[in-house]
């Protein structure tokens, strides 16, 4: 018998059909992955089964019994919890207040937090899910707050749980020790469903695989009898170079020098401190650190979006400290933002508008005050073409896009500003490998042109593939500086989490 089984599931949404008569059937006490490019419908397959969205057509049986999940409540009533990509926890409360939220126990009429301390303790211990009741989350790592979502649905008696890309903000210390947790879940019966995009780690954890290409399964396969690669080709349809290959390239001049920067966040706390480097020409710079620890609002100073409290940026030997964003693209610097809709695309504009912006006022897109709108719909048509974004129409709205076509839109424009310097924040986050391997040639591409490159991404795997020079950044300061060739995956994962680079070297 299976745990899970969607029939014919069916979901439209206004001109699109995101689930095309899907089938999924996931045995008991199994981890089982559901891989799939962009917009394949994965995710509003999940959706579907924890009751988030209702199917148009099909049946779900939950151990072979037919259900009705209308909402998440009815989801919760057959044993079905699901821990989001975002962690829905209140800040200010403690673990057990947050776990409990909604199924308070009660001493009379008032809420037993004795009581809810003591079974939230148990249940952390029975799993392996090591945390602190009485912590605030505010004041706990993100992956202990994925712990507290994981206790927050046995809590609720959850025996199927579904992880939404569940690694996407962790270090690898904290990915090896959820894989830990979810082998020991699987040992006490618990049965997973594990959506995710990296192949090394659906390889390592899951016991099946489904592959969805267009809303559909292309692929029901076993792992111990799969690799990534055939993987890959289910899930776009052709074969995909998983990691390209980088030839070494000589750096040049440097190109983009660091001294001492401090900038604030938001809040108005240091975010970076006293932050120094460099970049050549020709030479790709990764940072490397879990998110939030500083790389935005380093990157938003190097590109003028924020203030700098004290130190300098020289932008090819010139002192561009304090530039507007407008001033650095002239001298040649160009910006592919981690928030494409906050700062990369117009999400109301069409497509040819959004391929001119910031070069929208100077010859050959304009002429005087007036839109050269002939040289602009031909430009829009060759960006497209060359980089690939779907569909080929100039008209089609920024925000109509999916992701992927969104981030080469963004990736396209810049590089055809022929910038000597290049600033990529999570080029390729949320993107499928058919996009991501794209991108990846492209930034290649531009090194090899001598351009210099700063590359800030959460995924070690891009970190490593794509870098020259390798620096960690935690809690707003620089840990230490590695060759990708010279370091491991669990060295930079050490200073990922605080210690400096000859701490790691020691263990």
């Amino acid at each position: 018998m299976y745990a899970v089984e969607m029939v014919n599931i069916v979901k439209r949404f206004p001109g699109v059909l995101a689930n095309d008569h899907v089938t999924l059937k996931v045995k008991k006490g199994e981890i089982h992955a559901i891989v799939g490019e962009n917009g394949a419908g994965k995710s509003t397959l999940m959706n579907q089964l924890y009751g988030l969205y209702h199917p148009d057509e099909g049946e779900i049986f939950i151990d072979g019994k037919k259900v009705d999940i209308k909402n998440p409540r009815d989801a919760i009533k057959v044993g079905i919890g699901m821990v989001h990509q975002h962690f829905m926890l209140v800040d200010t409360l403690t673990v057990a207040e947050n776990v409990v939220l909604g199924s308070e126990p009660l001493k009379g009429l008032n809420f037993d937090l004795n009581r809810a301390r003591k079974e939230v303790k148990e249940l952390s211990e029975k799993y392996g899910l090591i945390v602190d009741v009485d912590a605030k989350i505010e004041d706990i790592p993100v992956g202990m707050q994925q712990r507290v979502e994981i206790i927050k649905t046995l809590y609720r008696g959850a025996n199927i749980i579904i992880l939404d890309e569940p690694t996407a903000v962790l270090t690898p210390q904290e990915v090896e020790e959820l894989f830990e947790i979810m082998r020991k879940l699987k040992d006490n019966g618990k049965t997973i469903l594990f959506i995710s995009h990296k192949l090394h780690e659906v390889m390592e954890i899951s016991d099946r695989i489904t592959v969805m290409r267009l809303g559909k399964v292309t692929g029901e396969l076993e792992t111990s009898k799969t690799n990534p690669k055939e993987i890959a080709r289910y899930m776009v349809g052709r074969e995909v170079v998983l990691r390209v290959s980088k030839e070494y390239h000589e750096p040049k001049e440097v190109v983009l020098e660091i001294e001492n920067l401090v900038v604030k966040d938001n809040r108005g706390l240091v975010a970076v401190k006293d932050v120094s480097f460099n970049v050549r020409k020709g030479e790709i710079v990764g940072i490397a650190g879990v998110a939030g620890n500083g790389q935005t609002e380093l990157v938003e100073a190097i590109t003028g979006l924020r203030r700098i409290e004290s130190g300098k940026i020289y932008f090819d030997g010139q002192d561009v400290t304090g530039n507007t964003p407008k001033q650095l693209r002239e001298l040649g610097m160009a910006h592919i933002p981690e928030d494409r809709f906050k700062h990369g695309l117009i999400k109301e504009f069409e497509a040819f508008y959004n391929v001119i912006l910031g070069q929208h006022y100077k010859s050959p897109f304009a002429n005087g005050p007036f839109l050269n709108h002939d040289y602009i719909f031909k430009y829009s048509k060759e960006i497209m073409e060359e980089f690939d974004v779907r569909p080929r129409r100039i008209e089609h709205l920024g925000g109509n896009f999916s992701g992927g076509n969104q981030q080469k839109l963004v990736v396209g424009r810049e590089i055809r500003t022929n910038p000597k310097f290049l600033v990529i924040a999570q080029p390729t986050r949320g993107l499928d490998v058919g996009a991501i391997e794209f991108i990846h040639k492209q930034i290649l591409k531009m090194r090899e042109m001598d351009v210099g490159i700063l590359l800030i991404s959460m995924e070690l795997e891009e970190i490593f593939s794509l870098s020259d020079r390798i620096l960690v950044m935690y809690e707003g300061e620089i840990m230490g500086e590695v060759k990708p060739d010279e370091t491991t995956v669990e060295e930079v994962g050490l200073m990922m989490t605080g210690h400096r680079l000859e701490e790691a070297r020691r263990g």
